[in-house]
């Protein structure tokens, strides 16, 4: 079966957010390369020094199955980010306690959309934007 993991970009500020991230997940990168390790090539011009420090990929595991992963930008390259509202990153815990944990860690700086609570589809559930723009939910399904 195929997995689904999370891929985040940024316009400099993907380092930030991952040792955000690394701090309400807990563990350790699996691998982070920033573009000042890339090999010159010929005709592309040197990278600045601010380039060379943004992140090229990292990767923090989350659980067994699910890493998240992310990336800087490179000027020039590719699209401006848009922060949108057209996903968000889920998680899905295995106690009421864990929820807490993980909003109250990732929610702070950012802005709650929908505080933690029991709905009525039978899960402890609750939304927020965090300090870097990204959209999260974390679902607890209660005990029948």
């Amino acid at each position: 079966m195929a997995t689904v993991n999370a891929y985040l970009t940024f316009e400099g500020n993907c380092e930030a957010a991952f040792n955000f991230y690394k701090s309400a997940f807990g563990g350790e990168f699996g691998g982070l390369n920033r573009f000042g390790e890339m090999p010159s090539q010929e005709g592309v011009p040197p990278l600045s020094d601010e380039i060379k420090n943004r992140i090229m990929h990292v990767n923090l595991p989350v659980s067994k199955e699910t890493i998240l992963m992310g990336s800087d930008t490179m000027p020039g390259m590719g699209p401006n980010i848009t922060l949108g509202n057209n996903f968000s990153v889920s998680l899905g815990v295995n106690s009421k306690e864990e929820a807490d944990k993980l909003f109250a860690a990732l929610s702070a700086g950012g802005k709650v959309t929908m505080p933690l609570e029991v709905t009525f589809w039978g899960a402890y559930f609750g939304m927020w934007t965090d300090q870097f723009g990204i959209n999260w939910m974390v679902n607890y399904d209660l005990p029948k």
